[in-house]
């Protein structure tokens, strides 16, 4: 029987660079288990969030900062992070803990096993900020915003919830649209070029985003609408 594909992992190169701090090492040890969800386990999600509360999923947070600001301005937002780099998931445990953010939960696999498990409509906003873009053509495939991601997105994605989308690399942004003009379940409908070369208001920005515009690498953001 084929493996299907929506279920792979897509988690390419190293998990980890240098080496952490104690103190980083303390919390992944003590804290990351309290946090870390296991789509293998018999706990449903249904068990974690009360549908009271909106759920907001960022895929792939990096170091974390762009998460941990808007969970701190949101304490009535519950959110999933997730991020294979061992390092990011460190940094952002340290921002959780010095900021007593007690609203975030961690993946730390591929997203795709978060959105297969996730139950139907439960997501409210989906955040893409800077993926990596993975320029080589022979590579492309391993991008993330593809007709499978998007069907597993829509599945999961409440009927007008938001998939913001930023990026510094044109190509990914063009073939990312392609992708998004061939499904019948998002749009994007922009009204002037200020909608995809400004970022939201509340936006805290990441430190990805700032290196870009240090190195002359103009950004582009997409909201899309799960319709």
């Amino acid at each position: 029987m084929a493996e299907d594909p929506s279920k792979k992992s897509y988690i390419f190169g190293r998990q980890k660079s240098k080496k952490l701090s104690q103190r980083q090492q303390q919390l992944v040890a003590k804290k990351l288990p309290e946090l870390l969800l296991d789509p293998k386990s018999s706990i449903s999600p249904d068990q974690i969030w009360s549908e009271e509360k909106p759920l907001w999923l960022e895929i792939g947070f990096g170091g974390g900062e762009h998460l941990a600001a808007i969970a701190a301005k949101n304490p009535d937002v519950n959110f999933i992070g997730c991020e294979p780099f061992l390092n990011g998931i460190a940094k952002l445990l340290v921002a959780i803990e010095d900021q007593q953010l007690e609203n975030i939960h961690i993946y730390n696999n591929d997203a795709r096993h978060i959105l297969n498990w996730l139950s139907q409509s439960s997501l409210d906003r989906v955040y893409l900020l800077y993926p990596d873009p993975w320029p080589k053509k022979r590579h492309h495939k391993r991008r993330f915003v593809t007709k499978e991601t998007l069907a597993l997105l829509a599945r999961v994605m409440k009927p007008g919830a938001d998939l913001l989308i930023a990026s510094d690399i044109g190509d990914y942004i063009r073939t990312s649209l392609l992708a998004l003009a061939k499904s019948d379940q998002f749009s994007w409908q922009p009204e002037s070029s200020a909608d995809w070369k400004t970022p939201p208001a509340d936006w805290p920005g990441t430190r990805y985003e700032q290196k870009a515009k240090r190195e002359g690498r103009v950004p582009t953001y997409l909201n899309v609408k799960r319709i």
